[in-house]
């Protein structure tokens, strides 16, 4: 145990070049992600808070329901939609960054749209007389709400970015863990252990854990942020 850490410590402070791509395609694809869910999802989240028709409390349960979608039930619907058999197989994006891109957007999505309603929903009720007394209609609230609600937003998209960044299921099955080309943090961890080659899953576990830490870190600092500040 103690060579396989001191392995796994020299990987790290020696930068070595696998080690390095590997977790610099993790952030790529997971940023990415995130990016992605949350230009849709914080103002779907929104909406969803401030406006009122016909199946919306349906549509409200379904969100949250999918913020529990299994990462390989995602990694199907994937999988189905851009094979070759798929309706968007023509684009060959199957066994490449992007599909992994989908796949985790897919996933993060749900969260960030959820969180994003209970959010604004609260605002809406503390702030909706005084807005309206402005003028404001609930379109042009939206974007005030969304920044009055800034910090706790972004704790909810770092929250976006764990899950995305600690996902396997479905980025294996849309990836395909092509070395040097579709292999992430977790996948690799996954493969490099069957392999028996500790050194380098333990690396990868490592700074995954780190990385981890650091944006609860990051949450944590942001919602003090926000509760100093009102918002």
């Amino acid at each position: 145990m103690d060579g396989i850490l001191a392995r796994a410590i020299r990987l790290i402070l020696e930068a070595d070049a696998d080690l390095i791509g590997i977790v610099v395609l993790s952030l790529r694809v997971s940023l990415t992600a995130v990016l992605v869910a949350s230009v849709i999802g914080l103002p779907l989240g929104a909406a969803l808070a401030l406006y009122r028709f016909p199946g919306r409390s349906a549509l409200v349960v379904l969100l949250n329901g999918l913020m529990g979608l299994p990462p390989v039930v995602a990694g199907l619907v994937i999988y189905l939609l851009l094979s070759r058999a798929g309706p968007l197989g023509s684009l060959g994006l199957l066994f490449t960054p992007t599909a992994m891109v989908i796949a985790q957007s897919l996933l993060v999505l749900p969260i960030i749209a959820a969180l994003t309603r209970q959010v604004i929903a609260d605002l809406w009720e503390e702030y909706r007389e005084q807005l309206q007394s402005l003028g404001s209609s609930r379109l042009r609230a939206i974007p005030t709400l969304l920044w009055d609600a800034r910090f706790s937003l972004i704790t909810t998209v770092l929250a976006g970015f764990g899950r995305a960044a600690a996902e396997v299921g479905a980025v294996l099955i849309v990836g395909g863990n092509i070395n040097g080309y579709t292999r992430v943090m977790t996948t690799a961890i996954a493969l490099e252990t069957s392999k028996g080659a500790l050194g380098l899953a333990l690396a990868l576990g490592i700074i995954l854990i780190a990385l981890i830490v650091a944006v609860n870190a990051v949450a944590f600092a942001v919602g003090s942020l926000g509760r100093r500040y009102g918002s």
